[in-house]
């Protein structure tokens, strides 16, 4: 795509092909889920197909598709093999809850996924429970290993850290030591109302900075016996397209990464632009600024959907500014 007006080269597209989900995490979606939307509301596979071979041939060359959960919706592996087959593209990744891996995961690799990050905020069973509202922890590590026997690489496992969780943070390291997994730790963002009302309930003081993170995972490993986490760089990363700071546990086949986007921003290394799934491209997650893209799309004006992607482009703020608060949830915008 080039650069935009700060010399940031985007490449890379994040797809919401769904604002639902077969959950209801607490800092996500209330738990009556997000308010119904006729089908012709959301854009539909053919319109995001075009769309990416717009995109494509305007310099993206790297998709993620994320929801809501993606795979709630029918026909996604249809839409990954077109994707994938659209000239340009290089790479096609999934954000995922996990939980129906063990149904697609050889469905999407035929179809050229590549990678696929897996969202876990705790391994206690019962706290997972309360996160999620009713999931069973047990249908995600069943996902996890089906994406490791499928062969997608690399296999990344977000979570989210809240300080009032209590989640035991080198559990989730030591996932990295005996398989090639790669575990980031995430900053508890302020996406969506910040009193709570629509299931967000971020508060400043839930938030840990990275550096108290690696902190705490570093003297929780030394205490362990297992040594503190090494930073690492270059080849020995996992590839991917995001921000995080990357370590490894002595001897461990996969990687600690660390995403700060609140208190060491990588705004300055952005690279990517956000599409709902109701066809409206968001040029920052911190900002409510959104363009109508969907419009163009079905009246099969190509032309102005370039210009509405070049608009987004040249739009991208500088940062996000410590904003608290956006408009939409994280599962209306899409991850």
């Amino acid at each position: 795509m080039g650069l935009d007006q700060h010399g940031r080269t985007i490449d890379y597209m994040r797809i919401s092909v769904t604002d639902r989900c077969n959950l209801r995490c607490l800092y996500c979606m209330p738990e009556e889920g997000v308010p119904w939307k006729p089908h012709d509301a959301m854009l539909s596979f053919d319109e995001i197909e075009r769309l990416v071979v717009i995109a494509a041939a305007e310099g993206f060359s790297r998709i993620r598709l994320t929801g809501g959960e993606p795979l709630v919706r029918l026909g996604v592996v249809d839409l990954v093999k077109a994707i994938h087959n659209t000239p340009g593209i290089e790479r096609v990744a999934m954000t995922t809850n996990g939980i129906l891996l063990p149904k697609y995961a050889q469905e999407l690799r035929d179809a050229g996924l590549d990678r696929v990050n897996i969202s876990l905020d705790t391994l206690d069973p019962e706290q997972f429970k309360h996160i999620t509202r009713w999931g069973n922890i047990d249908d995600v590590f069943t996902g996890i290993d089906a994406a490791l026997e499928y062969g997608f690489n690399p296999v990344k496992i977000n979570s989210v850290v809240v300080r009032s969780l209590n989640q035991d943070l080198l559990a989730y390291a030591k996932l990295s030591l005996d398989r090639p997994l790669h575990v980031r730790f995430i900053e508890y963002m302020p996406v969506g109302d910040p009193e709570g009302e629509n299931g967000c309930g971020w508060s400043e003081s839930d938030t840990i900075p990275n550096d108290e993170l690696i902190e705490i995972v570093n003297q929780r490993a030394v205490d362990a016996g297992l040594g503190e986490l090494v930073p690492i760089g270059g080849d020995a990363k996992p590839e991917g397209w995001g921000p995080a700071r990357y370590y490894q546990l002595p001897g461990a086949l996969g990687t600690v990464g660390f995403i700060s986007a609140l208190s060491r921003h990588f705004c300055s290394e952005c690279n990517r632009l956000r599409l709902t799934s109701e066809g409206l491209l968001r040029p920052c997650l911190f900002n409510d600024m959104e363009f109508d893209i969907k419009t163009p799309l079905r009246a099969g004006n190509d032309e102005q959907v370039r210009q509405i992607l070049h608009d987004a482009l040249s739009s991208k703020p500088d940062e996000h500014h410590n904003r608290i608060g956006t408009e939409r949830l994280m599962s209306q915008i899409g991850g």
